[in-house]
């Protein structure tokens, strides 16, 4: 039975997004519906948590903006969301990095990979 469900939500869930990781800074697409126009959103930001649940899997990316920290957690398979680009490849040695909410400036940097 599991496989059966595991094969409908394979094929319908299926995008082709980079390998990302957290750590890694991220451009994200979304579409923003406003009344009757519709626009796409970049929202550029450091990936700090992966949800994995199938079909209702997620992601969520910081930004620091004015000097105040911005979080937006994305579905991955919405039909809003246009395309994810990498911007630069991070090394980190957590798969959550919500620590990074109590940093600031310097501190709150993920190391790059070289």
């Amino acid at each position: 039975m599991f496989e059966t469900i595991d094969q409908f939500t394979g094929e319908k869930y299926s995008k082709d997004y980079p390998q990302y990781t957290p750590g890694d800074t991220v451009k994200v697409h979304f579409k923003i519906l406003e009344g009757d126009k519709e626009r796409i959103q970049v929202f550029e930001g450091t990936i700090i948590a992966i949800k994995n649940k199938g079909p209702r899997s997620t992601i969520t990316v910081r930004k620091i903006s004015n000097g105040i920290g911005v979080e937006r957690i994305f579905p991955v398979f919405s039909p809003l969301l246009q395309k994810i680009t990498i911007s630069k490849k991070g090394v980190v040695k957590r798969a959550k990095l919500y620590y990074l909410r109590s940093k600031f400036g310097k501190a709150a940097k993920v190391q790059e990979q070289k």
